[in-house]
């Protein structure tokens, strides 16, 4: 029997897991910094910064999917941003992965949202054959950017003004 289902408290330490080995898998395990105590904080505080599904297999989880709202300026409408999905290594091929995607579709039309969209790593071939082969479009026009650590913390502190 499988099914996806929203995660609740009892879950965080099922999701950290379930990141860890997605770090493991995408060779980033040194940048994992996540506690069981901050992503409680995260999924299920008084602010909740994002959401989560669980896949599971009989009771036993097997892949996860976190995301946020994000806006379209163009739209005039917010969407989901899809931040991990993943699932285990030995669970692949079953058709998880395409039906945590497609949950997080259907959320998205619920809510009204004007699209679904996340970041794959370029080296990841079998990750973006299975995207466009569910209808998803590459945006190669795209450049993600980011700011983190000790250069966000240096530019939030700069006290430039426009001249």
């Amino acid at each position: 029997m499988f099914t996806v289902t929203p995660a609740t408290a009892a879950d965080v330490p099922t999701i950290l897991h379930l990141i860890r080995s997605l770090a493991e898998y995408e060779k980033l395990s040194h940048e994992v910094v996540a506690t069981e105590d901050s992503l409680s904080a995260a999924l299920f505080g008084e602010r909740p910064g994002a959401e989560c599904l669980i896949a599971r297999e009989n009771g036993e989880p097997v892949g996860f999917a976190l995301y946020f709202h994000n806006f379209s300026t163009f739209l005039s409408r917010r969407g989901l941003y899809l931040e991990d999905l993943f699932v285990e290594p030995a669970q692949r091929g079953k058709g998880y992965g395409k039906a945590l995607l497609q949950k997080l579709a259907q959320i998205a039309v619920e809510l009204g949202c004007g699209r679904l969209e996340w970041s794959v790593l370029d080296w990841n071939a079998p990750a973006i054959g299975f995207y466009e082969s569910l209808g998803a479009k590459l945006m190669t026009e795209w450049r993600i950017f980011r700011l983190t650590g000790e250069a966000l913390q240096t530019f939030a502190a700069t006290r430039d003004s426009p001249t």
